[in-house]
């Protein structure tokens, strides 16, 4: 399939993606984040890790403010996204107090200002963990993003400097799809994708 004919169909499933959203209410994004923290948690793949890159959510996606003080009470090292341009960086960030400090992007996310200069994790030491965001998934690892190739290029990015960190994903349930468009080459698959199943969703139901 032709980059442009696979590009089409990616715009495609990103409007049906975001129409389903718009559908999800906040008590079952709340409830699917729940689950899927508690899933992400007692990964070995998580627990082994200790330099570990979180996305800071926005009200859209699987919330991470949970994920995010476990891992400053378990003395984790917490990197976050830093965007600028047309490049991303993974920064250091050092309590919940930072947290609550960042500003506000245009794009609703949290992040240092740019004139807050702060390491990369690639000229520290690298990541063993990053938790991977997107609008949908495959159960394969194949990721939709947002269309700005962020993720891609940093994993790139890592590869080049030695360093190949396992990369998770968190999926609300409806928007897990058999199969996602892909760029061969260019677009890179997520080792690990968590999901609540029918079971998941049932218990906690029942509570």
């Amino acid at each position: 399939m032709a980059s442009t004919t696979i590009q089409t169909a990616k715009a495609v499933l990103r409007k049906k993606c975001k129409n389903t959203l718009s559908l999800l209410s906040d008590v079952d994004k709340n409830l699917q984040s729940d689950i899927l923290t508690k899933k992400l948690l007692s990964l070995p793949e998580f627990q082994a890790s200790k330099r570990i890159s979180v996305y800071l959510s926005t009200p859209e996606e699987v919330q991470t403010d949970q994920i995010l003080k476990y891992m400053m009470a378990n003395k984790k090292t917490c990197f976050i996204p830093h965007y600028c341009g047309p490049s991303m960086k993974m920064v250091p960030l050092q309590s919940l107090e930072d947290y609550e400090s960042l500003p506000l992007t245009k794009w609703n996310i949290k992040q240092p200002r740019d004139d807050d200069i702060r390491s990369d994790a690639l000229e520290t030491g690298g990541l063993d963990l990053i938790i991977m965001p997107g609008l949908a998934f495959s159960m394969a690892g194949a990721r939709l993003g947002r269309g700005k190739g962020y993720y891609d290029a940093y994993l790139k990015r890592c590869y080049e400097h030695g360093y190949k960190p396992v990369t998770v994903s968190l999926c609300f349930h409806q928007l897990l799809f058999d199969n996602i468009p892909v760029i061969p080459g260019s677009d890179m698959f997520v080792d690990k994708v968590l999901y609540p199943d029918a079971a998941d969703l049932m218990e906690n139901i029942l509570r």
